[in-house]
């Protein structure tokens, strides 16, 4: 929900339109527009009221969801964006909040900011003549953050009252998974209502204003759906583990060779092999940094020893075969690690982990399809898929 046209930044979080945002304008504005029809205005002016209407409308639902930014950023977690969309608007937060304290105040604050506005509007709406065009748009808008801030208090995610309800039942139950798959099936009954309400309403009043609870209540199963999704993946994250998902297409090869012999024997043997363990009298002593041999001169190649070109295990990153791979992911992304050795209880070399394993094994524990062109993608630029923000997903289930 992050993709649409920047049309600015506010408070350096950039600012997006999602191309259905137009819908939205368009269908308030003619919602909007028989209320200046009432107060005697000619239809031209109420539809340019209504447009004006609905522009401020957006304007609460952007102060909403800066206060869900801002206070995200006080807990030094990045914004990525702020959509504004067909249904309102949407934070998209680099991550979760450390602690279900942290957690609930990001998630109260565009209600807080929403019920702030609009008492404002409404004091501001007192000392003004009831029937001035400024005092009747205070008081719509007034009402509007009103209803704004009490419909995003319902107990089901993706709504704010949602992310309450996950807090609350983190803190309980000390799991944020558990808080979150909640709160989601929550949201999946109360979506179900919507949907079932919207077209009893259509049915039996006639009324196909209704519809519109049906596509709020679709909108909020198919968020409250795609939670469920990133629990199951994050769940997932701890249960499999470095041993589950590492490759063993490595050498191994003797640390008492020259330079020469090893690249003689091992690098025009089998290009493709890029991983090369040194042993000595059957013990491992660190990795062949072949990047190095670029800065050693050919002619030293026939002396200088295999040894000289190591880089031991340790400081060096490595994984235990029993780390998860949600832990893989995160020292490969925060360390920008192309791969990791995998080492065994007793610590010695059982395999190679990267991304693209790591994709892979994700995916074959959930059935999904990733095509190999995908894979080979992966393993060659040393990069996720931005759009997967797996690193944060990661970082997320770690907690």
């Amino acid at each position: 929900m992050t993709s649409g046209w920047r049309i600015g930044s506010i408070l350096g979080i950039p600012l997006l339109l999602n191309p259905a945002w137009f819908y939205s304008l368009i269908l308030f504005s003619f919602v909007f527009s028989p209320l200046w029809q009432r107060a005697g205005w000619e239809t031209g002016w109420a539809w340019l009221g209504g447009l004006m209407m609905s522009l401020l409308l957006f304007a609460s639902v952007l102060l909403h969801e800066l206060g869900h930014s801002l206070v995200a950023r006080s807990q030094g977690i990045s914004v990525n964006s702020i959509t504004l969309f067909l249904f309102g608007g949407i934070a998209s937060i680099e991550q979760e909040s450390k602690t279900p304290g942290q957690a609930f105040w990001v998630a109260i604050a565009g209600p807080s900011v929403s019920f702030a506005l609009s008492s404002l509007l409404f004091l501001l709406s007192l000392g003004l003549p009831k029937t001035m065009p400024i005092a009747i748009m205070l008081n719509q808008l007034a009402f509007i953050n009103l209803v704004l801030a009490l419909f995003n208090m319902i107990p089901g995610l993706p709504l704010d009252g949602g992310q309450v309800l996950k807090a609350a039942i983190w803190k309980l139950s000390g799991n944020r998974i558990t808080g979150v798959r909640w709160a989601a099936r929550v949201g999946q009954f109360l979506g179900w209502a919507a949907i079932f309400l919207g077209i009893a309403g259509v049915i039996l009043l006639l009324r196909f204003s209704f519809l519109w609870l049906v596509l709020l209540g679709w909108f909020g199963i198919r968020r409250a759906n795609g939670y469920l999704k990133m629990t199951k993946l994050q769940a997932t994250m701890l249960q499999l583990q470095a041993g589950n998902a590492m490759r063993q297409d490595f050498r191994v090869v003797n640390a008492n060779l020259t330079i020469q012999q090893f690249a003689a024997t091992y690098l025009a043997d089998d290009p493709a092999v890029d991983l090369y363990y040194a042993e000595t009298d059957g013990c491992y002593v660190g990795w062949v940094d072949t990047e190095a041999l670029r800065s050693i001169e050919r002619s030293l190649w026939e002396t200088q020893p295999l040894s000289s070109i190591l880089r031991p295990f340790e400081p060096s990153p490595t994984v235990r075969e029993s780390t998860s791979l949600a832990e893989v992911i995160d020292q490969l992304e925060t360390q920008q690690l192309q791969q990791l050795p995998v080492l065994s209880s007793e610590g010695m070399v059982t395999g190679v982990i990267d991304r693209a394993d790591v994709a892979q094994a994700l995916a074959n524990y959930l059935n999904l399809l990733i095509p190999q062109p995908l894979l080979q993608q992966i393993k060659a630029e040393g990069q996720f898929p931005k759009e997967l923000q797996l690193q944060g997903i990661a970082k997320d289930a770690l907690k």
